[in-house]
């Protein structure tokens, strides 16, 4: 498959009476977007704001963030199975408003929901402190169960997105990106000198409020299976859970998903990249082996000769990771992990819930434990009472004077296993 990514460069985004882009600048008509975020019997209310970064901004609590799209040319269109049809993506050409996104807020669904600052310390541990944040809160009518409310925002925000979108549709693109992977057979040969690396990416399925989708399909409901990278940059894979904010990944994460993007840019000068295994994370011990015996055996038909496997989450699905490390590799085939840490705010504790001998190359996005205190904001769009009972927080975590003392866990993308974050390390 071949993808077109055109980027559309936004400087700037503001309120007008026109949804569109020129010159840079995204204007957005208010109520259009309002009316189409909550078109929903569901929904009680819908409200727009802005946040930029540099602003003394803070939003809580954070549900999703978004990056506004639109499919210009091939099969497909923006989030098939919710927004189109459940057509084939990864060809063709989209337009990207890149510099902006969509961020969903409201009142709290679950407990693993999180902050975004958009200046202050906080605003050094998130990526979309850094973009033109076009922000929709929504609040649900009184009486829905949980998962109920959860599907209500999603929708709204890939409403929203795909509306904010549609602005990019005839703008010329400041750069247009190639992305391209070829059937299988004739993709190994193209390249016969470069080992064949894959990418084995786990989707978070581990129970209610733990959901991703594939094509809108729950993916607690699929088995291993093979896709083009190129399918999830066109927005094949979504987000749709309430996972601790640190190491969530977001539906734009998953757009712009760094693994993908960096194992692309080595194609055809270090290594051939042959494809992408998607696999989910399971709750018993013998869904956790029929997936990892599942995905073990895809990387070895495709003739990897190495992977890199990342997680979404972290203790459960640690079992997850070293399953498919341990099978991997006792198949021949190298692997290296991508995880984050929970070992403690002192740092002492036991990093991974589970390990194997065989995990020896692993990346680290972080200590997710790791204490910070984010100082109030002139601006707080959405409940910053949550901070009480948000993961990572606890009782007093919110203060009188609107400051939050709370591990880093709180802050939406500060230890994502991606590696679509900030955080780095230091030699001692």
């Amino acid at each position: 498959m071949r993808l077109e990514i055109g980027n559309i460069n936004i400087k700037d985004v503001q309120l007008g009476n026109e949804t569109k882009v020129e010159k840079g600048v995204l204007y957005v008509n208010q109520e259009e977007l309002a009316k189409v975020t909550g078109d929903d019997e569901r929904i009680a209310s819908v409200e727009v704001y802005l946040a930029k970064p540099g602003e003394e901004t803070r939003i809580i609590p954070v549900k999703d963030v978004i990056e506004p799209r639109v499919k210009v040319s091939g099969s497909g269109g923006i989030f098939p199975g919710f927004i189109s049809k459940v057509d084939t993506v990864g060809e063709g050409r989209t337009h990207v408003l890149k510099g902006a996104a969509v961020v969903t807020t409201g009142k709290i669904v679950g407990f693993q929901e999180g902050i975004i600052d958009m200046s202050g310390p906080g605003a050094e541990y998130t990526p979309f402190s850094k973009t033109l944040n076009i922000v929709v809160k929504v609040d649900p009518i009184d009486g829905l169960h949980q998962h109920e409310h959860e599907a209500v925002v999603r929708l709204a925000g890939f409403r929203a997105a795909a509306y904010i979108g549609e602005a990019g549709r005839n703008v010329e693109p400041d750069d247009v990106q190639v992305y391209e992977t070829k059937p299988l057979l004739e993709q190994a040969a193209e390249y016969p000198n470069l080992p064949k690396v894959a990418y084995v990416y786990m989707l978070q399925t581990q129970g209610l409020l733990h959901d991703t989708y594939v094509y809108g399909v729950d993916a607690k409901r699929i088995i291993p299976t093979l896709i083009y990278p190129t399918e999830v940059m066109d927005g094949a894979i979504v987000s749709g859970n309430c996972v601790s904010a640190c190491d969530k990944n977001p539906t734009y994460v998953h757009q712009n998903s760094p693994v993908i993007h960096d194992l692309y840019e080595l194609h055809g000068k270090e290594i051939n990249f042959i494809g992408c295994v998607i696999t989910n994370e399971n709750v018993t011990l013998a869904d956790k082996e029929r997936s990892s015996n599942m995905t073990a055996k895809l990387v070895e038909l495709i003739g990897a000769e190495a992977v890199i496997i990342s997680e979404e989450g972290f203790g459960n699905p640690d079992a997850d990771l070293v399953m498919n490390c341990r099978k991997i590799e006792k198949k021949g085939i190298k692997t290296v992990l991508i995880t984050d840490e929970y070992a403690g705010q002192d740092g002492a504790s036991q990093s991974l819930a589970d390990s194997t001998p065989e995990g020896d190359a692993v990346v680290t996005a972080g200590n997710a434990n790791e204490v910070i205190t984010l100082p109030p904001m002139k601006t707080v769009i959405g409940y910053p009472e949550v901070a009480d009972v948000i993961a990572g927080g606890s009782a007093g975590s919110l203060k009188e004077d609107g400051s939050i003392t709370a591990e880093i866990q709180v802050i939406t993308g500060a230890t994502n296993e991606l590696g679509f974050n900030y955080l780095t390390a230091k030699g001692l």
